[in-house]
């Protein structure tokens, strides 16, 4: 069996445990097991550390991938920021020497030191990569026959793409989160504003009104070209915007429609089997109704 170190990052236990609870479900029935990484801090996200001071940057994602290196094990995370972060991070401390000699500096301080030997993947590279369609295929229960996705892959994920382990064949038309719904039997068309912003992060903490007229952009791009009954994403932070704008706008009189908004591994939990109750609790725009129809009788592959 496949292992893999998980750095799980802010967002996802402390707003969405769900999600967190589906990869503890999808991954092991799908052969990867998951190490914990005990003791990993902040990754540290951008506009801390990564804005301010590079070596204290560098000091503290170094230190996070040498918990994997310490347990012989690859890193997967399921935040695009964690995974932009610590991808420039291992990218800077492997080609700038001098950067490397600060780094190994900084973590002699606490007796540890980096080696460059874990890689940096998010959780759709080890889903598509390691695991594979197929596999995914195999394991699927109910199907999404019939219904259709909106992706939203997000921001840090696809770019810079020359410091990632694994890369987009395009950055600017992605297709592996469109790859991955697919193979569970919805469809995925494309729509203009896919590689727009959805206005988290940091705009959403400065600049809250710019930020929802962002998602707002996007929500009504969606809605107006292809109508998803669902949004499907693999970034945490681009999750809880979607799902918590919603209802801000819908307040505000400024949409008059709710798009259900799923994190991958939920929805592929739910596809195959998994208690929703378990993977899939919690949500501010309502997802009872869509899950319902996922796991109708009607909808079984089998």
């Amino acid at each position: 069996m496949e292992k893999c170190g998980i750095y799980l990052g802010c967002n996802i236990p402390f707003r969405a445990p769900d999600i967190e609870h589906s990869f503890y479900k999808v991954f092991p029935a799908l052969g990867m097991e998951i190490v914990d990484m005990e003791g990993a801090t902040c990754c540290p996200a951008w506009g801390t550390a990564p804005s301010f001071d590079i070596d204290t940057w560098l000091a503290v994602s170094g230190r996070n991938i040498t918990i994997a290196e310490d347990k012989n094990v690859d890193i997967m995370t399921g935040c695009n920021s964690c995974f932009g972060v610590m991808s420039e991070a291992k990218h800077l401390i492997d080609h700038d020497p001098a950067r490397k000699k600060t780094v190994d500096k900084n973590l002699a301080l606490i007796d540890r030191k980096y080696k460059g030997d874990s890689e940096i993947y998010h959780v759709s590279h080890v889903l598509y990569k390691n695991i594979g369609i197929e596999k995914i295929r195999e394991n699927v229960k109910y199907t999404l026959k019939q219904l259709k996705i909106a992706v939203q892959p997000g921001c840090h994920i696809l770019w810079p793409s020359e410091v990632m382990a694994v890369k987009e064949k395009n950055s600017f038309f992605p297709t592996i989160l469109k790859e991955l719904c697919e193979v569970l039997g919805a469809e995925v068309p494309h729509y203009s504003k896919l590689n727009a912003c959805c206005g988290m992060g940091a705009m959403r903490s400065t600049d809250q009104v710019r930020s929802i007229g962002l998602v707002k952009e996007k929500l009504v791009n969606m809605k107006e070209e292809i109508a998803p009954d669902m949004i499907v994403t693999t970034c945490s932070s681009c999750y809880l915007q979607f799902d918590g704008a919603q209802k801000i706008l819908k307040e505000k009189g400024e949409i008059d429609f709710e798009i259900p908004v799923f994190y991958y591994t939920q929805l592929l939990a739910l596809c195959m089997g998994f208690d929703p109750k378990n993977v899939a609790a919690i949500s501010e725009t309502p997802r009872d109704a869509i899950i319902q129809k996922i796991q109708s009788e009607a909808r079984l592959l089998n």
